[in-house]
């Protein structure tokens, strides 16, 4: 079907909300939705090659789950978040967008970023890309 289209503002950079946006992601593009992951603040780090490269967070809410809900992952052989989202535009319309205010708050550069970036991008931009189709915050 044409016209599907989710998108994804992402907040957070904990792993248990990071996986959501991976598997989402991954299962839109699947199903023929185009996708649009927009990530800022805390969800930018995730995605800068300092963030990618060290050891994943969990919600404080939920940290007494982290080392069970790693060593289950470990066992079903289950992508990491990033791993989910390279996946899912191998398959589909899925760019990954990096807030620009946010980069300038923080003092970053498009080359701070994973390669799997597409674009440093502004509100407006994000939510023309967004326009009518479903939004999710994580």
């Amino acid at each position: 079907m044409a016209g599907k289209k989710l998108s994804i503002i992402v907040f957070s950079g904990t792993v248990d909300k990071l996986m959501p946006v991976g598997i989402l992601a991954s299962g839109a593009a699947a199903s023929g939705y185009e996708v649009n992951l927009f990530f800022t603040f805390w969800g930018l780090n995730a995605i800068s090659k300092g963030g990618m490269s060290s050891q994943p967070q969990i919600d404080k809410n939920y940290e007494q789950m982290g080392p069970m809900m790693m060593k289950r992952m470990q066992e079903m052989k289950f992508p990491m978040w990033h791993q989910l989202v390279k996946e899912a535009k191998d398959v589909g319309e899925v760019k990954v967008f990096a807030c620009s205010t946010t980069m300038e708050f923080f003092g970053m550069k498009k080359e701070d970023l994973a390669d799997f970036v597409d674009e440093v991008v502004g509100v407006a931009t994000f939510l023309d890309r967004a326009e009518g189709g479903i939004t999710l915050f994580i």
